[in-house]
């Protein structure tokens, strides 16, 4: 438990959002652990450039997901299946193309977390 306590960023300057799911987490956090939820399909663990390429620090608006099969509002940002965490509302941003043709090609259906464009 203290070991987690030392990962718990000290601002919110450095925080930064996955671009296919939204999960919030520092750069540090994504380079050495990778997301939570999309490790499988983005690889960011131990790859500097996958983290620039597949998060944003340009993200709005942040929610706590802490049981995710009851919660409403899960349902109704699509994280209901996501693991416990901090995520984005909206994130500003898309993944490269040649990242959405390779989660295409493995049955991953890619919806943009921007919601900036949505009037």
């Amino acid at each position: 438990m203290a070991e987690e306590l030392l990962s718990i960023p000290n601002d919110l300057r450095h925080l930064r959002a996955c671009l296919l799911c939204s999960l919030i987490k520092s750069f540090e956090q994504f380079e050495f652990d990778g997301c939570d939820n999309c490790e499988e399909f983005l690889g960011m663990k131990n790859n500097r450039e996958m983290v620039y390429d597949c998060t944003s620090n340009n993200f709005d608006g942040m929610l706590a997901l802490t049981n995710p099969d009851e919660s409403w509002v899960a349902k109704w940002k699509k994280i209901n299946r996501k693991c416990m965490g901090i995520y984005a509302i909206s994130v500003s941003g898309r993944l490269p193309p040649g990242i959405v043709r390779e989660l295409k090609s493995r049955g991953v259906v890619y919806r943009s977390r921007d919601n900036s464009t949505n009037v």
